[in-house]
Parts: C-alpha cells; structure tokens; sequence
C-alpha cells in the first residue's frame, strides 16, 4: 500500500476547531461572546468560586480535618521513669502483669490505645511480666536481667 502526501488525513476528532466568538448575532457566539450580560462575571480574571448565593458554602459546612490522619492507631510509649510512680506507691509489685488493661485502669493509657510500645527510659527494680505490642531491643535485655518476661502480641 503506497502513501500520497496529498491523501495524509487525520483521525476523526483529532482535530477539534477552535471556538471563534464575538463574530457576529448570526454565529450563536456574537455580542457578548457566550458570557451573558455585563458586570463582574463577564470579566476576564474574575471567577466567583465558593459562592453558593448566600447558603453556607460547602467548605465551611464540612468539618476540619487538619494534618492528622483519622485513620491511625493509637498507641502508647511506656517506659519505665512512667512505672516508677506505681512502683513507689505500692500499686505495681514484684511479679505482676503490666499489660494496656492494666495501664488505661492505672491512667498510663489513654481509653482510646490499642497498642502499647516499650522502650528503655529509666531503670527496672523489679521483676515483672510485660504483655506488649512491640518492645525495643534493649528493654526486652533490661527487663529479662531483672527476672521479668516479655511477651510481643
């Protein structure tokens, strides 16, 4: 199949004509050119974005959302300067289980946590039982020194 320049054509609707306004009543697009009547919306530059005549607009009907995400979950840093209070006060004793029920009814936890993340701040003096979500390398040796047990759910 042989090709002659003056053959070449374009696909259908690969080229669209440009829209040729303020020509003319006859055109459909004379006078005001496709922008109605005078004033501020006729204007180049202009736009009214927002404006939803005088209801409440939607943004300011929908809440704020910020920069935190909704979606995350909640999880609480314990160490031990946190346990040091309950050590001291007699709550917490030598054997026991510290685990995010434990925490939330001693007020170490928010109602809301759904994990609990143990790090190394601070000194263990007794030997206790730990039920956690994750626990940092050094923790797990401190608490394991002392005679206490991690177990990671």
């Amino acid at each position: 199949m042989s090709f002659k320049l003056n053959e070449l054509r374009d696909n259908f609707g690969a080229m669209k004509k440009r829209k040729v306004v303020g020509r003319g009543i006859g055109s459909g697009l004379g006078k005001t050119s496709g922008r109605g009547g005078k004033g501020q919306t006729a204007r180049a530059g202009v736009s009214l974005n927002g404006f939803e005549g005088g209801q409440m607009p939607i943004y300011r009907r929908l809440p704020k959302r910020g920069f935190k995400r909704h979606d995350q979950i909640k999880t609480v840093e314990l160490h031990f300067q946190k346990l040091a209070g309950l050590i001291s006060k007699g709550i917490l004793v030598e054997g026991q289980t510290v685990d995010l029920n434990y925490l939330i009814s001693n007020g170490l936890a928010s109602k809301n946590c759904e994990r609990v993340s143990l790090i190394s701040r601070g000194d263990v003096t007794l030997p206790l039982h730990f039920i956690v979500s994750r626990v940092s390398a050094s923790a797990q040796q401190l608490i394991e020194s002392k005679g206490g047990s991690v177990k990671v759910e």
